[in-house]
């Protein structure tokens, strides 16, 4: 029982932490709700399970003969960054009924997990630590007990942004808002580059 208790401490330190991925579930829960922000949550846990199977399964392996993998994933990953925090920085604050607006999709959140060099290196830790051995059914329980983890701590994200929602009502304090992640992105997307 004790390296699931540890596979879950590592899933929650690597989950709940700033990163892109919880920023647009903070942004998103603010601008459009917590529930409609679920299919962001739902996408990246999804993306980040998937990712973290392949990687337990030996897709690192693959990426460490063809390096230059690796960096054409970060630098989508920072182009992806730079383009949400385009839309958030030019979002103009209204909460009200727009039907362009629409919360961030799944498959944007899958995508942000397949480009975000912060679920990389979690898979490739994480699978290091917990299944470095190749035993299959530790890659799966390790999948498990991430997915769970993973998807709680995205939507506390987003459920903090549902609930700053409500201190945010006015359009010129959600552009704050919103400014105020876009940059956060912007740091994020700065921070790969180094």
């Amino acid at each position: 029982m004790s390296v699931v208790f540890s596979m879950a401490a590592f899933a929650l330190a690597a989950s709940i932490t700033p990163g892109p991925v919880n920023i647009v579930a903070l942004g998103s829960g603010a601008r459009f709700g917590f529930k409609a922000s679920l299919r962001h949550v739902g996408g990246a846990t999804l993306g980040f399970t998937l990712l973290l199977v392949l990687t337990g399964l030996g897709l690192h392996e693959l990426l460490r003969q063809w390096p230059f993998l690796s960096r054409g994933i970060g630098l989508f990953g920072v182009a992806f960054l730079l383009f949400m925090a385009w839309k958030l920085a030019s979002d103009d604050g209204r909460l009200d009924a727009d039907d362009e607006a629409r919360a961030p999709s799944a498959w944007s959140g899958a995508l942000m997990q397949w480009l975000n060099p912060k679920a990389w290196l979690a898979c490739v830790a994480g699978m290091g630590a917990f299944a470095g051995d190749g035993e299959v059914h530790r890659v799966w329980l390790f999948a498990g007990v991430y997915f769970v983890i993973c998807y709680l701590s995205i939507a506390s994200w987003a459920y903090a942004g549902g609930f700053l929602r409500h201190c945010l009502s006015n359009p010129p304090g959600m552009r704050l808002f919103n400014r105020s992640m876009a940059l956060l992105l912007v740091a994020s997307a700065a921070y790969l580059l180094i």
